[in-house]
């Protein structure tokens, strides 16, 4: 009542209709989203307002896609989203775990438990949980050589919940080897020197790892070679061709011989540039069989690209600036910014440069580098919705490996954690809380199963018999999960399934938090301020002479200030023409005298 007093205008839920509302909503959301965990998960189809198809089942990617109205899953979607941001995976894992939570709470309010005792177990069940974790967890030894095994197992384990199983096996040891390649000791690891590059061609099987760099350009000119062996790589962002200055200058002659005069010295400047490259080539290359490429980030004009033809000198132009730093860190040497005072150290070297021509689109391999540290996954795949599913499993790929380098240390999958956790919880944790409060405790460790249910159910299993054979299991001491294919317990450690532990952390972390804000929530008010212009509503004078009515569409200008006395008719007559009039609000016969004047 007292907020209807302040305004009248705005829209209110009670405490009863706001907590359904955002339990709902969070049920809705997680009903969308669970049928894609884990490997026997199903796909989406994301229809765009234009037509255009995508096929994912990357939850990231579907509450980026998906258009969300309702508030309360509109902040459950942010909250998932970012943590894939921060972790790169578990999207889905973060919107059911938070669903699972909302609807255990729903039925202890039910029953008449206030929503703060809810809260406050499950604040004592997630603090627990995150100390029970520091001990699950599996160290991984790390070092100058990392356990390549484990990190495979990574991989595939994160690889198989987006792609069918044949494809995940194929990409596991790309990933792994392209993290590796660009991975320095003591430094972190920084992905962006992984250049994911795709090509319309083949098929998904054929993706693989370059350790070099794809630039998706060729060279401009006929008689450069194609393919070059044993070559010097001059990384350059150094202008070849005439440049207009950067102020406003003019240049004015008398006669033509002035005009060649200027038109000369432009051209010898930019050759002096060139010869400064030959000379280099001719220095590193005389009495040998190596050849010289050059790679430019700025322009390169057709004299200039004669002239390296010439010395037999490879030259791309135009390469885009992400590609520089990646240059260096493949083939070694500097990016230069002048050719004055070059020197064979500012030189890389690839033992094999060779452009592929896909149709009209030209693509430059620059491969057998000596020490890489900048890579190029190429994804081949007959469409775009395959090379889309593709991209986006091998980026999760990707900071799935960084994860368990960064962390070293990895929490074992299949349901197995969240199972133990829950046994954790029932059989110690709940006995050291007093009162009600166990009763969140409760709700968080049967929310913590919806994992394995979801597994279970995705894979066409009996939830209730696999939840009974895991528990079991645990109760004896074994550690064990769900095999999807039998519903059989099984060892994940020995089948190599493995979470990242920084992924698990985050969804134990940000989902109750979620939750309980949205259990605490007890007022949803709409009352925010209506943007849209109010319409001035059009009262015009009563014509004296209808018969030129149909000639005319009369409206009113939303452009009249509020404040002025004055206002106007706009005309439009049926040639096209417009007249703007005044109209007087203590003469309304103007508009009707103008009429009779028609």
């Amino acid at each position: 009542m007292s907020l209807r007093v302040l305004n009248p205008n705005a829209e209110v839920l009670n405490k009863s209709a706001a907590l359904h509302m955002n339990i709902n909503a969070a049920k809705g959301l997680q009903d969308v989203l669970k049928s894609n965990l884990g490997p026997k998960g199903t796909i989406k189809m994301l229809v765009g307002g234009a037509g255009d198809i995508k096929l994912t089942k990357d939850g990231n990617t579907l509450l980026k896609e998906m258009q969300i109205q309702n508030p309360t899953a509109i902040m459950i979607a942010r909250t998932a989203v970012a943590q894939d941001d921060t972790s790169g995976d578990g999207t889905t894992s973060t919107v059911i775990f938070i669903g699972e939570l909302m609807k255990q709470a729903e039925r202890c309010i039910d029953e008449g438990m206030h929503p703060r005792v809810v809260v406050d177990g499950f604040e004592i069940a997630k603090k627990a949980t995150l100390e029970f974790l520091e001990k699950f967890k599996t160290p991984v030894v790390i070092g100058d050589g990392p356990d390549r095994e484990m990190l495979k197992m990574v991989a595939r384990t994160t690889l198989r919940t987006k792609l069918y199983e044949a494809l995940a096996d194929q990409l596991t040891d790309i990933v792994v080897n392209a993290v590796l390649c660009v991975r320095k000791p003591e430094e972190a690891i920084d992905l962006f020197m992984v250049e994911i590059m795709h090509m319309r061609h083949k098929f998904d099987v054929d993706t693989r790892l370059v350790e070099g760099l794809v630039l998706d350009h060729g060279s401009r000119h006929p008689d450069m070679k194609r393919r070059a062996e044993n070559c010097h790589i001059l990384t350059c962002n150094v202008s070849l061709e005439y440049e207009k200055s950067e102020i406003n200058a003019g240049f004015f002659y008398s006669n033509a011989e002035q005009r060649e005069a200027m038109v000369a010295a432009e051209r010898r400047s930019v050759d002096e540039r060139v010869k400064k490259i030959i000379a280099l080539k001719n220095k590193v290359c005389n009495g040998t069989e190596d050849n010289f490429v050059v790679i430019n980030q700025k322009g390169i004009d057709p004299p200039s690209l004669d002239l390296l033809a010439r010395e037999g000198i490879v030259a791309l132009r135009r390469a885009k600036r992400r590609n520089m730093e990646r240059l260096v860190l493949a083939c070694g040497g500097e990016a230069v910014n002048s050719v004055d005072d070059l020197t064979p150290d500012c030189l890389g070297w690839a033992g094999l440069v060779y452009e592929h021509v896909l149709g009209e689109d030209k693509y430059t391999f620059v491969e057998n580098v000596k020490h890489p540290n900048s890579c190029t996954i190429l994804i081949k795949g007959p469409n775009d919705h395959t090379i889309a599913q593709i991209k986006d499993a091998v980026r999760d790929g990707l900071r799935a490996v960084k994860n368990t380098i960064e962390d070293e240390a990895v929490v074992r999958g299949a349901g197995a954690f969240e199972v133990a956790a829950r046994q954790h919880l029932v059989n110690e944790v709940k006995k050291t809380v007093k009162g009600r409060a166990q009763l969140g405790v409760q709700a968080f460790a049967d929310a913590l199963l919806i994992v394995p249910k979801t597994l279970a159910e995705n894979s066409g299993l009996d939830t209730q018999d696999v939840i009974i054979s895991l528990t079991g299991e645990h109760d004896v001491g074994n550690v064990v999960g769900l095999n999807q294919h039998t519903g059989d317990p099984i060892d994940p450690q020995m089948e190599g399934i493995f979470d990242n532990y920084t992924v698990k952390r985050q969804i134990i972390n940000s989902g109750p938090v979620i939750a309980s804000q949205l259990l605490l929530v007890d007022e949803v008010i709409r009352a925010g301020r209506n943007m849209r212009k109010p319409r001035i509503p059009c009262r015009l004078p009563k014509c004296p002479f209808p018969q030129i009515i149909p000639t005319f569409a009369y409206y009113v200008s939303a452009s009249t200030p509020s404040h002025s006395s004055d206002r106007f008719i706009l005309i439009d007559l049926c040639l096209g023409m417009q007249l703007r009039l005044r109209l007087h609000p203590s003469h309304p016969s103007e508009i009707a005298s103008f009429s009779s004047s028609i």
